[in-house]
């Protein structure tokens, strides 16, 4: 019975020491593999850039099919699986590489040489894709336009609406600017007292001197105004005169004397009863026998 507590003991320091070297030696062999995954898809593709620049530099270029094989073996552990997807991935979804894969006909090796041709259904997954892309933009577009135009559209309402408030002030301040004035014309031709005045024009008697004093300034500033220019006062004017004077070719200067006779120079003596020049008493030629009458 003495030999039965040791076994436990033994077995417990045994798998505590088989514990602790593999446990240290699993970390660190998991730690390496995790950090070479880490890598990300622009450093994965600026090394292929380094290595095979024939392909992965310039203008985008369609792909040999199952290139990972061949970077693999042309670049053994330098890249894993997974970054080299994460590049693929993210590179072959660019719009230049699927506007290089919709206009081409080949595909293209690790030194930049033709390496098969592209299919027409390769093409026409890559001219629907630019197509839907290029739909979303054109929506993006039309929808940012028509939000500016919404947006200048409710400026110009809000610019609108602020014009119509000033007016209606400016329009509220001149009323009551002249009912100031009416009122200090009441108050300055009424027999009534003070108190009566404000009690028939609904004034607190306390505030009748201010708004009349402030009535009295602005009849002040309304004198010292210029007024416009108009048209000239000719109330004053006796009457006949035209306004500015006789307006040119009105009215017939006074002949001279004799000149009525000068005008029937050259003519001939004006027959009594008869028109000038010829014809008989009544008008009737001479060379016509009187009507007889029956």
């Amino acid at each position: 019975m003495s030999t039965t507590p040791a076994a436990p003991a033994d077995s417990a320091a045994t798998e505590a020491q088989a514990s602790d070297t593999p446990v240290v030696d699993a970390t660190e062999a998991s730690a390496a593999p995790a950090a070479k995954t880490e890598i990300s898809p622009a450093a994965t593709g600026a090394r292929l850039a380094e290595l095979f620049p024939a392909l992965f530099t310039g203008p985008a270029k369609p792909f040999k099919l199952r290139i990972q094989v061949d970077i693999q073996e042309r670049a053994p552990g330098e890249f894993s699986k997974q970054a080299l997807s994460a590049f693929f991935r993210r590179h072959t979804g660019t719009t230049p590489y699927l506007i290089a894969v919709s206009q081409g006909t080949q595909r293209f090796d690790l030194d930049g040489q033709p390496a098969g041709e592209l299919t027409e259904e390769h093409r026409q997954v890559a001219t629907d894709e630019l197509a839907r892309r290029r739909a979303i933009t054109k929506a993006r577009r039309e929808e940012a336009i028509q939000a500016q135009r919404e947006a200048q559209r409710e400026v110009q309402r809000e610019a609108r609406k602020q014009d119509r408030a000033a007016q209606q002030q400016d329009q509220q301040a001149q009323q009551e600017r002249r009912n100031r004035a009416q009122l200090l014309r009441d108050f300055d031709t009424t027999r009534l007292t003070a108190a009566n005045f404000c009690a028939l024009k609904g004034i607190a008697p306390d505030a009748l001197e201010a708004i009349l004093a402030q009535a009295r300034e602005e009849a002040k500033q309304d004198a010292l105004r210029p007024r416009p220019e108009g048209r000239r006062d000719h109330r004053d004017a006796p009457r006949g005169e035209h306004r500015g004077g006789p307006r040119e070719g009105q009215g017939r200067a006074p002949r001279a004397p004799g000149a009525e006779g000068a005008l029937r120079e050259g003519r001939g003596p004006r027959r009594e009863g008869g028109r000038e020049g010829g014809g008989r008493e009544g008008g009737r030629p001479d060379n016509r026998p009187p009507r007889k009458t029956s």
